[in-house]
């Protein structure tokens, strides 16, 4: 492990943190994702200006774990009550550096405290690759459509082992 992926800290989500939170969604959906997505379905999955309302009302609502490195937001990531991970975002300058497999792993202890049977999500062509490092198994191949484009995205899902 990298020494930066040693000082990431994993906390629960505060209010202060929506803006920084949208802005990391923003940032990777618009850089990262144009590999596998084309600018038309990138603006139609994160439309700009940002709504930074909406997303705090949705952070609100479903409130996510936070990455934090040197007191600032880098990553998060939601585990609902059925065990749905509905987002999960790293910012672009800090991926590759742990801070999605920290978030993982966190959420993850989480689930298995809440005695959680199994974690699913739609991922991204971008996220697929890391769930299934996870070990999450691919369950089916998704047609989305969001503002006119189609996007695709994976069912995968995880049967986690309680001791």
């Amino acid at each position: 492990m990298s020494d930066v992926a040693l000082s990431i800290e994993i906390r629960p989500y505060q209010a202060e943190d929506a803006a920084a939170l949208t802005d990391i969604f923003y940032a990777a959906v618009h850089g990262p994702a144009l590999q596998y997505y084309s600018q038309a379905q990138v603006n139609a999955w994160a439309p700009l200006p940002p709504n930074y309302a909406a997303w705090q009302a949705r952070f609100t609502a479903h409130p996510p774990f936070v990455a934090v490195l040197d007191g600032i937001p880098v990553g998060f990531m939601t585990l609902e009550p059925d065990g749905h991970i509905d987002v999960a975002y790293s910012h672009p300058a800090h991926q590759r550096q742990g801070i999605a497999t920290a978030l993982y792993h966190y959420l993850q202890a989480q689930a298995l405290t809440l005695h959680l049977p199994m974690l699913y999500v739609e991922a991204s062509y971008l996220a697929r690759p890391f769930f299934a490092k996870q070990g999450f198994s691919l369950v089916r191949e998704n047609q989305v459509e969001r503002g006119g484009q189609i996007l695709v995205n994976f069912s995968m899902q995880k049967l986690l082992k309680h001791n």
